[in-house]
């Protein structure tokens, strides 16, 4: 079975927004703490933002203005909402489980260019 599911990437200009989702099998989300992780070509994975079990969340600086991450419990589903987009966030979105295993998502594309 597909355990994480992202979905919401696409192509935006600078100053756009989007709203990544991803959706987790409900034995590993009821337990585990999400993140955001994202890549570029070329470059190492790096961590975006965190929520955890009780909805506490936390981010890098780059992402704490801009970029809110989220859940909806009911939908066993994790939200990456981005404003303010720039170029630099170009990169593949990964959806992240961690707990006593890991988990990943497949990634979305996240494209930000005139």
């Amino acid at each position: 079975q597909v355990q994480l599911a992202e979905s919401g990437g696409g192509s935006v200009q600078p100053g756009g927004s989007l709203r990544l989702s991803c959706v987790v099998s409900e034995s590993i989300f009821r337990f585990n703490a999400m993140s955001w992780y994202r890549q570029a070509p070329g470059k190492e994975r790096e961590l975006v933002a965190s929520i955890f079990r009780y909805g506490s969340s936390k981010y890098v600086d780059f992402a704490r203005d801009r970029f809110t991450i989220s859940k909806d419990n009911a939908m066993n589903t994790v939200y990456l909402q981005m404003n303010s987009l720039k170029p630099e966030d170009t990169a593949v979105y990964y959806c992240n489980a961690a707990g006593s295993d890991t988990y990943w998502g497949q990634g979305t594309q996240v494209t930000v260019s005139s």
